[in-house]
């Protein structure tokens, strides 16, 4: 099963942005990314419609992020992206009558549960600036 790196390229993306100055094309990111600019733009759509950055068409246009890398935690750019699965594993299906199979899920829920609300906190206590201030630069 392929790992979903969505949260991690984009804060990767909006840490180079505020890097060099705030601003990049969708050209700019796709290469960062090695994907294609029309991905970019999908992707950067859910970023645009919480506010944290905006687009600008044309020539010279391309895309700016709006507030400060401080302001913005880990948690608000994984709820941006539509809060992308955290767990390949998952409940059985197969016997939902099974006492053993209802026991069984009933068991993975409450630690699947208890560990996303752990890993929520984490991210919500991480700002894209904490991150940003790791970066070594030569």
């Amino acid at each position: 099963m392929k790992k979903d790196s969505k949260l991690g390229r984009m804060l990767h993306v909006l840490i180079h942005m505020s890097l060099r100055g705030g601003r990049a094309t969708s050209d700019t990111i796709a290469q960062m990314l090695d994907t294609n600019p029309v991905v970019v733009r999908r992707t950067m759509a859910g970023l645009k419609a919480r506010g944290y950055v905006a687009s600008e068409g044309g020539h010279g246009g391309g895309w700016q992020i709006l507030r400060p890398l401080a302001d913005l935690t880990v948690l608000d750019i994984y709820s941006a992206l539509d809060e992308p699965e955290l767990f390949a594993i998952a409940c059985a299906q197969d016997h939902p009558g099974c006492p053993v199979e209802q026991a069984s899920n009933t068991a993975l829920r409450g630690v699947m549960e208890e560990a996303e609300a752990t890993m929520r906190t984490r991210m919500a206590s991480i700002t894209l600036a904490d991150i940003a201030s790791e970066v070594v630069t030569e």
